[in-house]
């Protein structure tokens, strides 16, 4: 799916998140960077996901990470999203798929015999100096911090 690979220099880019607040890449400049797409907010795997990140929050900072996640759901979505279980992190409302096609992570699915375009669940940890240090692309949804920071 995505044609970025350890090494490479992540995308730039710049959104705005659940709350309306302007994002970018360089925000996180000197940090290291969970960022996870998922394909849609309160469904079951993207809440599995998002809720394992959340619950070990305290884990990912200790490994001197922040956490970023980035779907196509509106502002309103995803502030209802976070709100519901409290995610101590920005959700990125990618409405224009601006950020979703610069990561390469939009493409054909298959889901019960039918085939549509969508976000392929992938998670990109990006160094202090905003070069990609691992992609995972099978992510387990429930064990994903342990993927992480194995």
């Amino acid at each position: 799916m995505t044609t970025l690979k350890e090494g490479d220099k992540a995308p730039d880019f710049q959104s705005k998140d659940q709350d309306g607040n302007e994002v970018q890449l360089s925000d996180y400049k000197g940090k290291k960077l969970v960022l996870f797409f998922y394909p849609k907010a309160s469904t079951p795997g993207c809440t599995a996901e998002a809720c394992n990140l959340n619950e070990n929050l305290d884990k990912l900072k200790a490994g001197g990470y922040e956490v970023l996640g980035v779907s196509a759901d509106s502002a309103k979505r995803q502030q209802n999203f976070r709100n519901k279980y409290d995610f101590q992190y920005p959700l990125l409302a990618d409405e224009e798929k601006e950020v979703i096609n610069a990561y390469g992570v939009w493409g054909p699915k298959k889901f019960m015999g039918k085939e549509y375009d969508g976000i392929h669940r992938t998670t990109f940890l990006i160094d202090e100096n905003g070069t990609i240090e691992e992609v995972i692309s099978k992510v387990k949804t429930k064990e994903h911090t342990d993927q992480i920071l194995k």
